[in-house]
C-alpha cells in the first residue's frame, strides 16, 4: 500500500471515530436518565426532550450539512462540526438546568448530523469505487459499536464518577478527530457548487423534523393519538412539498435545485437507499427488545445488558468486513439478499425465545442477526454510493443518513405498539385494583416493579411471560421487514458488474 493510500485508510479510522462519538452520545443517554432526572430536577416532559431534542435536530439538520459541505468544503465543515460537538458536549456536562442541558442537546444534534453526513461524503471522495465497498463496511461495523458500548461504558461511569463525564468524554474523542481530519483528509467541494436554496432548505428541515417528532410521539401515545398523527401528517406534507419545489426548480430554466433529482434514477441509489433503512428498521426490533429482556425478565442491570449486546456486535463484524469482497464475486444484488436472508431467519428464531431460554441460545440467534445485517446494510449503503458523482457526494449522503434516522423512531413506534400491545392482552391481572392493574400494565419494568412491592411471584411470571410474548412478536414483524427487504433486493438492485473504474478526479475539485 502506498503512502497516499495508507493516509486514505487512517482518514477513514479519525472520520470513523467521530461518528462512534455521536453514536454513543445516544446510547449512553438511555442509561442517564434516571441520574439525570435528579440532578437536574427534570420532570418526565424535560426527560423526553432530552432525547427528542436531539433527535429533532439531528434530522433537520442533515440534509443542510450535505449542502453546505459541497458547496463551501467538506473538510471545513466536518472540523467546524467537530468543534460544535466538543462545545455542546461542555454544555451538557456543565448545565445547571434542564433548559441549559436541552440547549446542549439541540447543539449536539446539528454537530451530530454534520458529523455523519460529513463522514459518507469525504468516503465517496477519497476512495475509488472499488474501495467504497470497505470503506463503507468498515464505517458500519464501527458505526454499530456504540450500541453495546455506550451502556457498558455510560453504566460503569455512572456509577463510579460524576455524570457530566459521559459527555466529557466526547471532549478527546472530538479533539482527536480534528487534528486527525486536519493532517489526514483533502479538502474538496463540488465543481457546480449547489445553490443554498432557502426554501427548500427550510422545508427539508421542517418535514424530516415533523415526522421524527410525529413518530416519536406516536411510540409513546399510541397510533391513535390525534396530536401525534397530526405532526406526522404535517411532517409528511411537508416533505412532500419539499420535493415538489424541488421538482420545480429542476423544471425550471435557469433553476438550482438544492437535490439532484438524476439521483433517483440510479437503482443501485434509489434502493440501496432503502433497503439500508429497511435493514436499520428492522435492527430497531432486536436493539428495542432485548436490553429490556435482559434487565426486567433477566435481571441484569444497564451495565449487564449492555455487555449482552456484544453477540450483535461480533456478528455485524463479520458480516460488515467481508461484504465487499463477497458483493465483489456474486453482485450486491445476491450479497444484499443472502444478509437480509439470515437476518431473518435470525429473528424467526429469537421469536422462539421463552422466560427461561438458554443464554447460549440468545446468543447464537444474535450472533446470526448481526452477522446478517452486517453483509446487507453494509452492501445495501454501498451500492447506493457507488454510482454517486463525488460533487454530490455531501447530498447523497445526507439522503442516505435522513432516511435512516427517520426509520429508528419508525421502527420503535411501529414495534413498540405490537409488543405494548401483546403485553398488555397476555397479562393475569384477576382479582388486582385498577390502580394498581393499570401501573402494571405501563410497562415490564412497572409491573415487575408492582410485583415485587406486593411479593407476588405469580403476578411476576406473569409480567415475564406477557413481555417476553411482545417481544417475540415484535421479532416476528421485524422478521417480515427483513424478509420484504430480501424480495426487494432481488427484485431491484442491480446484478454483479464489472470491476468498477476510479472516481472521475473531474467531477469533484480538490482543494487541499
Amino acid at each position: 500500500m502506498t503512502s497516499r493510500g495508507a493516509r486514505r485508510w487512517w482518514a477513514l479510522a479519525a472520520i470513523t471515530l467521530g461518528v462512534l462519538a455521536v453514536g454513543l452520545d445516544v446510547t449512553v443517554l438511555s442509561v442517564a436518565l434516571p441520574t439525570l432526572a435528579v440532578a437536574l430536577k427534570a420532570s418526565e416532559s424535560d426527560l423526553q426532550w432530552f432525547s427528542s431534542g436531539y433527535a429533532l435536530t439531528l434530522a433537520a439538520g442533515m440534509l443542510p450539512a450535505g449542502v453546505l459541505g459541497d458547496r463551501f468544503g467538506r473538510k471545513r465543515i466536518l472540523l467546524g462540526a467537530l468543534v460544535l460537538f466538543g462545545a455542546g458536549s461542555v454544555a451538557c456536562a456543565f448545565a445547571v438546568n434542564s433548559a441549559q442541558f436541552i440547549a446542549g442537546r439541540l447543539i449536539l444534534g446539528v454537530a451530530g448530523a454534520a458529523i455523519v453526513v460529513m463522514a459518507l461524503s469525504v468516503m465517496t471522495v477519497i476512495f475509488t469505487e472499488e474501495e467504497r465497498p470497505r470503506a463503507v463496511g468498515i464505517w458500519a461495523a464501527a458505526n454499530f459499536l456504540a450500541l453495546p458500548i455506550g451502556p457498558i461504558f455510560g453504566g460503569w461511569l455512572l456509577t463510579n464518577f460524576w455524570w457530566g463525564w459521559i459527555f466529557l468524554m466526547n471532549v478527546p474523542v472530538a479533539a482527536i478527530g480534528l487534528l486527525a481530519v486536519l493532517t489526514l483528509v483533502p479538502e474538496s467541494r463540488a465543481s457546480q457548487r449547489p445553490a443554498i436554496d432557502p426554501a427548500g432548505m427550510v422545508l427539508a428541515s421542517g418535514g424530516l423534523a415533523g415526522v421524527t417528532y410525529g413518530l416519536i410521539e406516536l411510540g409513546r401515545n399510541g397510533w391513535t393519538d390525534p396530536a401525534s398523527l397530526a405532526i406526522l401528517l404535517f411532517g409528511v406534507l411537508v416533505v412532500v412539498g419539499f420535493f415538489r419545489w424541488e421538482r420545480h426548480l429542476t423544471l425550471r430554466p435557469g433553476g438550482r435545485p438544492l437535490i439532484d433529482l438524476t439521483l433517483f434514477r440510479s437503482r443501485g441509489f434509489t434502493w440501496g437507499v432503502i433497503l439500508a433503512a429497511l435493514g436499520g428498521l428492522a435492527l430497531i426490533g432486536l436493539i428495542f427488545t432485548i436490553p429490556q429482556y435482559m434487565q426486567g425478565v433477566a435481571g441484569l442491570d444497564p451495565e449487564g445488558s449492555g455487555v449482552r449486546l456484544l453477540p450483535i456486535i461480533v456478528g455485524l463484524i463479520f458480516g460488515a468486513v467481508p461484504a465487499d469482497r463477497i458483493a465483489d464475486r456474486v453482485g450486491p444484488k445476491v450479497t444484499v439478499a443472502t444478509g437480509f436472508a439470515v437476518t431473518t431467519a435470525g429473528l424467526l428464531l429469537g421469536s422462539a425465545t421463552a422466560v427461561d431460554s438458554s443464554p447460549w441460545f440468545i446468543v447464537a440467534w444474535m450472533m446470526l442477526v448481526g452477522f446478517g445485517m452486517g453483509m446487507g446494510f453494509a452492501t445495501a449503503a454501498a451500492a447506493a454510493l457507488k454510482t454517486v458523482p463525488s460533487e454530490q457526494s455531501g447530498v447523497a449522503s445526507a439522503l442516505i443518513q435522513a432516511m435512516q434516522k427517520v426509520g429508528a423512531p419508525f421502527g420503535s413506534a411501529i414495534l413498540g405498539s405490537v409488543l405494548v400491545t401483546v403485553y398488555r392482552s397476555q397479562l393475569t391481572l384477576t382479582g388486582l385494583p385498577p390502580a394498581v392493574a393499570d401501573a402494571v400494565r405501563r410497562s415490564l419494568f412497572a409491573g415487575v416493579a408492582v410485583a415485587e412491592k406486593m411479593h407476588s411471584p405469580a403476578l411476576l411470571v406473569s409480567v415475564r411471560h406477557a413481555f417476553v410474548q411482545g417481544m417475540d412478536a415484535a421479532l416476528v414483524v421485524s422478521a417480515v421487514v427483513a424478509a420484504i427487504a430480501t424480495l426487494l433486493a432481488l427484485v431491484f438492485l442491480p446484478g454483479r458488474t464489472s470491476r468498477a473504474a476510479h472516481v472521475d478526479s473531474s467531477s469533484v475539485e480538490n482543494v487541499a
